[in-house]
């Protein structure tokens, strides 16, 4: 039996309004020709046009959704109680607004054995995307999956197995990334630890990366996945914001957008595990405007061409139906090197230059 949380009251957002400064423009032009010239822009330039103190209007966080269970399989420990009720299937959400933000807000996503951490500072100490877009004016809110980081996992399944009340193969399938078959799922090479030609991951800082990973518990979910619907409860709350998807989580904003178009200002989707079925019902992603955005090396990868292949499929499919879905390949314009992480490799800024270019188009700013 379970009961609704009430979710905290969300936080209310400046309209936006008005067009880029001169200062924004010239910021634009500074770094767009690096993106043409593909690797013109170091990242000791990237970081020195966004130098300065970070000034926003407010921050803090909140929980989205989720529901109440009782169970009688909470603990097997003598100083906690078996029996009782818990929250579960809520989505943490951290948030950071600008002063008199006037762009569309932007919610980030992270993908398997990850969590929000994946926008934030990088590994090697450089500015996260998180951070980026903050300064460029939108407000930004990063979620950690429902079951992952501060997103509380249920583990009464678990505990249930230990306490001898339920099956050794009623265990659900919790997983962990083991770093080797990760490098290749993040094509830093084709097989750990060799390393693809050029790779602009920082690879001197790959420990600090590797503790940025946690235990999946994807599998003890259920069909929809409850992130879905929170992504879906959140872009209503926040009346308008861009989806910024990775991985495995590149699907979710299109299955938010299928159940729901109101409060998805646009999709913006980084090497989505799936992209929605070319031949399926696109109604749902015409007029919305979609970006899927790949690096490097992906043909070399088993795991992530038929994938690229699917998402060109579908990009080609909303295009034939009039939508907007713009698929990009960063070597096939001339930029090359970028692994899986592409929010953490060396040219990061750059590319999240392109996207706000590339978003400063499709949802402009707003007059009050």
């Amino acid at each position: 039996m379970s009961t609704p949380l009430k979710s905290a009251p969300a936080p209310r957002l400046p309209r936006w309004r008005g067009s880029g400064t001169a200062l924004m423009l010239g910021l634009l032009l500074s770094l767009l020709p690096g993106l043409q010239a593909c690797t013109a822009l170091t990242p000791s330039t990237e970081v020195s046009s966004l130098q300065g103190p970070l000034v926003i209007g407010r921050q803090g966080s909140f929980f989205v959704g989720g529901r109440t269970i009782a169970s009688g399989t909470l603990s097997t420990l003598p100083a906690y109680a078996a029996e009782g009720r818990v929250a579960i299937e809520q989505m943490y959400v951290r948030y950071q607004v600008p002063v008199d933000a006037r762009r569309v807000p932007i919610t980030m996503i992270h993908g398997c054995c990850l969590t929000g951490k994946t926008w934030e500072t990088t590994p090697d100490g450089r500015m996260g995307w998180d951070e980026f877009f903050v300064r460029r004016g939108h407000p930004v809110y990063v979620v950690d999956q429902v079951s992952r980081g501060r997103s509380a996992a249920n583990t009464t399944a678990v505990t249930a197995v230990k306490a001898g009340q339920a099956a050794a193969a009623s265990t659900p399938p919790v997983f962990m990334a083991g770093q080797e078959a990760a490098w290749a799922i993040f094509r830093f090479g084709t097989e750990h630890p060799k390393v693809h030609p050029g790779m602009r991951f920082p690879l001197t800082a790959i420990e600090e990366f590797w503790k940025q990973m946690v235990p999946d518990w994807i599998g003890t979910l259920p069909t929809p996945n409850p992130t879905v619907e929170r992504l879906s409860e959140l872009s209503q709350r926040l009346d308008g914001t861009v989806l910024m998807s990775h991985s495995q989580s590149g699907i979710y904003p299109f299955q938010a957008a299928a159940l729901s178009r109101k409060g998805i200002a646009a999709i913006i989707s980084i090497e989505p595990g799936a992209c929605p079925e070319a031949k399926g019902d696109l109604k749902p992603y015409l007029g919305l405007p979609i970006m899927v955005l790949w690096g490097d090396y992906v043909d070399t990868s088993p795991r992530w061409a038929p994938r690229l292949k699917a998402c060109r499929e579908f990009a080609a499919a909303v295009r034939q139906a009039g939508g907007r879905a713009d698929l990009v390949v960063l070597p096939e314009i001339g930029i090359s090197g970028n692994s899986h992480m592409l929010m953490q490799d060396d040219n990061s800024l750059a590319l999240a230059q392109y996207l706000w270019d590339w978003l400063d188009r499709a949802v402009p700013p707003k007059a009050r």
